[in-house]
């Protein structure tokens, strides 16, 4: 008998227990929504995942703020073929961002005629 009600009352606490907890995951997730607590932190990990700055990119390629883009483009010519052959791809990736990254800063702007 004594085992029974120690069953129903852990029973019975563990369940208490869990739709309080329930209740304030909802109420925090409503209050990170009123604040935009939420939106800010999935802004940031998106950010953070996808871009690359122009100094990693350079890092990457092992090149300086001087570099011409005939330098860039030998230099990821010559990385994207190692990790081709026997590197990693993530490696490969990375090389193909960081060339990315610069392209814009190294492209002239179209002049009409």
């Amino acid at each position: 008998m004594a085992a029974r009600l120690l069953a129903n009352l852990i029973v019975m606490g563990g369940s208490v227990m869990g739709r309080a907890m329930l209740q304030a995951y909802r109420k925090a997730i409503v209050n990170a929504n009123q604040t935009g607590a939420a939106q800010e932190a999935i802004n940031g990990i998106r950010r953070a995942s996808k871009v690359m700055t122009e100094q990693e990119a350079r890092q990457i390629l092992g090149i300086s703020e001087k570099s011409t883009w005939e330098e860039i483009v030998q230099k990821y010519d010559t990385m994207f073929e190692r990790n081709a052959k026997n590197g990693s791809f993530y490696l490969q990736s990375k090389v193909h961002r960081a060339k990315e990254c610069l392209e814009p800063l190294y492209q002239k702007p179209d002049v009409p005629n």
